[in-house]
């Protein structure tokens, strides 16, 4: 498997990554982390560059993050607003942050950069451990899907122009449930690769998971908009939560 871990993913995405890593979902889902997390403080496990933390912190949330880039903070640095909120740099899957916290959340995949179960499992207990009695975990995943892989292989066309080509190939481990990616960008300029590498974890088996570590599923939406979720959904918004006293 490819070596790669949270300063590689910096290193090879932080320069050109809010241009390129626009899920076009930002509205929707700071509105709702907004009217789930309540007034308490929050936390983003891999804040990177601040493309939820620094909205909601304008609508006056008290918003702390971990990020395990120091390439993709000094990004978050740079903007209106960035130098004001708390970031620890570290394995968001220890989630070594003082304090307890209200809400946290984790979006756009990111629990899938956890690349073995015991980490995704770590994570969700350590979050547990960081959260009051009460206290929500928002999570945000792609479903798998592999009905375009042909012998766990699949390629793709991302972008043509006429001195451009991008496209993507990726290998399917299924006996480790780890897909390693290969973004490939072919321009005038020569050919850059961007690897990545990710462990996805089935919806179910998220909630043991969360189960393991004191936390017990509350909703699964479809969208950021509360879509219901179905067999065609192919991402889900969950929100689990801890135990009140």
């Amino acid at each position: 498997m490819l070596d790669f871990d949270s300063e590689t993913f910096g290193a090879l995405n932080a320069d050109d990554y809010d241009a390129l890593h626009d899920p076009g979902t930002t509205e929707e889902s700071v509105a709702l982390i907004a009217e789930l997390a309540g007034k308490g403080r929050i936390l983003e496990l891999a804040i990177g560059t601040g493309r939820m933390a620094l909205p909601l912190a304008k609508r006056g949330f008290a918003i702390s993050g971990i990020e395990g880039s120091a390439a993709m903070v000094e990004k978050l640095r740079e903007k209106p607003g960035g130098a004001d909120i708390p970031v620890v740099i570290g394995d968001m899957a220890d989630c070594a942050i003082d304090g307890d916290f209200e809400f946290a959340f984790l979006v756009f995949n990111t629990l899938f950069n956890l690349t073995s179960q015991d980490a995704q499992v770590r994570c969700f207990r350590h979050v547990a451990d960081r959260l009051v009695p009460g206290g929500g975990f928002l999570v945000e995943t792609f479903v798998p899907d592999f009905s375009g892989y042909h012998d766990n292989q699949s390629m793709r066309t991302t972008q043509i122009g006429f001195k451009s080509l991008w496209f993507e190939a990726k290998m399917h481990d299924p006996t480790r449930q780890v897909i390693q990616y290969q973004r490939v960008r072919i321009t005038e300029g020569g050919t850059k690769l961007v690897p990545l590498v990710m462990r996805y974890a089935w919806p179910q088996e998220m909630d043991l998971m969360a189960e393991l570590g004191g936390l017990m599923l509350e909703h699964r939406w479809g969208g950021w908009k509360r879509e219901p979720f179905s067999p065609e959904s192919r991402m889900h918004v969950s929100l689990y939560r801890k135990p009140a006293d």
